[in-house]
């Protein structure tokens, strides 16, 4: 169909096939963290679980497979095969099928994270996931090697990812001071979510080269994006610094897949014929060529209210507008922690407190803890509790619906609750008591950490949960444990 070969181009076929097989990876990653975590965090017997969840939240609000069905069986089978599907189209199983059945593969990875999203509550609660959802529903109508890349779906790529970085550039000068007189970066490396191996390292540069850090991050979130939609090869070099920039992000924290999905859209923009001769590939077919007209019109329509956000004064972050998560609003860190503070969770064997009781801490897999213990790295793997561990420390609020679940479990040895843990100190019987207390944490020195070989030095705060046990069983109870 020669009339209809404007609408589609061979020279995106680079990037149609790193974004592809790159956002495949991610999804597999997103599957490998809901089928590994889901029973302790919103199973049937979870901390929030899900079919509790649907008995108060319609289909419409949260539209979601688990809406009509739930069982923990079900649940892992969807998360599995989820992941089964991601690896099959990152090895590009999508290529070798023909285009309707590709993008029926497509389609499919989307619905089933999308309904595991819808009914992940708090646990599912941050800005990566609607990420990794507008532009898998993107991924959808890109198509397969039976036809030339959509230009319209190329180009939507780069505006989500222009949302993405524009959105966290204005949400960082509209937001903390620190940003504007360019001190953020005294401060963030130490109090980030969840640092990483280097992140000590980081904290420790002088300190005008923290001044440039967030000189150049001004420069990559408010400049750079708007040359995405130049002519190539500046479009190329303006992708090339947004990776650049999300890799030196990578080095320095644990932030899941917020980075490695930015890297995946900056490669949707990279201009094949910069390296190689493009392949000639057929023009789509009629029935192709109009869904994605009518797909691009839909985005388009739905950008109004993302876009009016980038433009207000009260700009909010990572925000959906919708249901489906089909186009949204993003942007973090807005405001920088000056001091760290950490929920160290503890039990005891001894049924009665008294001078001599031995407190015995539990470990997380990434989350600070022990003093000596060099922070891991884990993204793009989404260590969901600790996460929300961090939140926890910044005010019990964050913490209300699921901290007392989680000390119930401890207090019952739930084994599927122990396995988001590093380190169980009552392998043998569940503790008598478990409490909570709140420090402050921050990073050693240089002289520190050569004396006392700890990355950390720690302070007592306050007491964040009393010593607490479980309430005795009614006869019959089949319930989890009270509190």
């Amino acid at each position: 169909m020669e009339w209809f070969s404007w609408f589609a181009s061979s020279d995106y076929w680079l990037g149609r096939l790193l974004f592809q097989r790159a956002l495949a990876v991610v999804y597999l990653v997103a599957f490998l963290c809901a089928a590994l975590q889901f029973r302790a965090l919103i199973g049937a017997r979870g901390m929030l679980p899900v079919p509790d969840f649907v008995r108060r939240v319609p289909a419409r609000r949260a539209p979601s497979l688990f809406q009509w069905h739930y069982s923990d069986r079900f649940f892992a089978l969807c998360a599995w095969g989820g992941a089964a599907l991601a690896l099959a189209l990152a090895a590009g199983a999508g290529d070798a099928v023909p285009l309707a059945v590709a993008m029926l593969m497509w389609a499919v990875l989307w619905g089933l994270y999308l309904s595991i999203v819808n009914v992940g509550q708090t646990w599912y609660g941050f800005g990566w996931e609607s990420l990794l959802l507008e532009a898998g529903f993107l991924a959808i109508f890109l198509g397969n090697e039976r036809t030339a890349p959509p230009v319209l779906l190329m180009w939507l790529l780069r505006w989500l990812l222009f949302r993405v970085e524009f959105g966290a550039g204005l949400i960082k000068l509209r937001g903390d001071a620190c940003w504007r007189n360019l001190t953020c970066l005294y401060y963030h490396h130490e109090t980030q979510p969840m640092p990483n191996p280097l992140s000590w390292f980081f904290h420790h540069l002088p300190r005008p080269l923290h001044r440039v850090e967030v000189a150049a991050n001004h420069a990559t979130q408010l400049v750079v994006p708007v040359l995405l939609f130049t002519p190539q090869p500046v479009a190329t070099v303006a992708a090339g610094v947004i990776v650049v920039t999300q890799l030196w992000l990578v080095l320095s924290g644990n932030f899941a897949w917020l980075n490695w999905v930015t890297i995946v859209l900056a490669l949707s923009a990279v201009d094949g014929t910069l390296f190689t001769t493009a392949p000639d590939l057929p023009d789509p077919p009629l029935w192709y060529g109009v869904l994605v007209a009518a797909v691009a019109a839909l985005v388009l329509a739905l950008s109004v209210r993302p876009a009016r956000n980038l433009l207000s004064r009260q700009q909010t972050m990572n925000r959906s507008f919708d249901p489906l998560h089909l186009v949204n609003t993003y942007g973090a860190f807005g405001t920088v922690g000056r001091v760290r503070h950490e929920v160290v969770v503890q039990g005891t064997a001894d049924p009665v407190l008294h001078s001599g009781t031995v407190w015995k801490e539990y470990e997380f897999k990434g989350k600070p803890g022990d003093v000596r213990r060099l922070p891991r790295q884990y993204a793009p793997y989404h260590l969901r509790l600790d996460w929300l561990m961090w939140f926890a420390a910044i005010s019990p609020v964050y913490a209300a619906d699921w901290f007392g679940p989680f000390v119930a479990r401890l207090l019952d040895n739930d084994r599927d609750t122990l396995r988001l843990l590093r380190h169980n100190p009552f392998p043998d019987a569940p503790p008598a008591m478990v409490r909570a207390r709140l420090y402050r944490y921050r990073f050693t020195t240089w002289r520190e950490l050569r004396s006392t070989g700890a990355w950390w030095h720690r302070t007592l705060v306050r007491e964040f949960l009393p010593p607490t046990r479980l309430e005795p069983a009614a006869p019959g109870d089949t319930e989890a444990p009270r509190w």
